[in-house]
């Protein structure tokens, strides 16, 4: 095994699709692992930024950028990658659904979703990544607007509610939510309404802080 030690970023890519929590896995056309599923991610190139890594990642595995992307945690295990010692920065990243436009990239044989509870046997030590940024993820809900990144252009007080119980896994109570949530002062109305089946027609908001996470006081 070389002394030398490389560098790479690995993320976690979550969306809401089909009212669950989806996280992005590609499966590995080449040695280690290979067709294993595994978080998108690569080596880190001589003259680049470590954020600027992950972000051409991020942009390579799901055509998107400029969205919500954090720095999770550094995992250095000296037995986590067969081909010698390589450190991963790990980040996570929010993107909203409409989004995304799949493609898989040069080393990847498959790109798709799978929700929280139907995750297939992962490379490397990607479990223990992907199980810290959901731990993360979760405990953001309680002291930021980090849900706030999954939301469309525009979404209703109901499509903002749903996320967080999607997320928490658990109901909210729709009264106390709509009154905390626009207290918050981080959403404002559009002026316009949208109507879904024989129900009153709701109100549309969009955020004013898009790709901007606030910490609640």
């Amino acid at each position: 095994m070389s002394s030398n030690v490389s560098v790479t970023t690995d993320i976690v890519i979550f969306t809401i699709r089909d009212e669950a929590l989806k996280i992005l896995l590609i499966r590995r056309g080449a040695k280690p692992y290979k067709g294993r599923w595994a978080l998108p991610g690569g080596f880190l190139h001589a003259e680049e930024d470590i954020d600027d890594c992950a972000r051409r990642e991020l942009r390579e595995e799901t055509g998107v950028s400029g969205v919500y992307l954090e720095q999770l945690y550094t995992f250095g295990h000296p037995k986590r990658d067969p081909r010698g010692r390589v450190v991963t920065i790990a980040y996570y990243a929010l993107i909203p659904s409409e989004r995304v436009q799949l493609q898989a990239a040069t080393d990847a044989e498959a790109v798709g979703w799978f929700s929280m509870d139907e995750l297939p046997r992962l490379a490397f030590d990607h479990d223990a990544i992907l199980t810290m940024a959901h731990e993360r993820l979760v405990a953001k809900l309680n002291y930021s607007t980090i849900a706030f990144q999954f939301m469309p252009e525009q979404f209703t007080l109901s499509d903002l509610q749903a996320v967080y119980e999607i997320i928490r896994q658990e109901p909210v109570d729709k009264r106390n939510f709509r009154k905390w949530v626009l207290g918050l002062g981080h959403i404002e109305e559009t002026g316009e309404e949208r109507r879904e089946g024989t129900m009153r027609p709701a109100r549309l908001y969009r955020t004013k802080y898009r790709d901007t996470v606030a910490i609640i006081k």
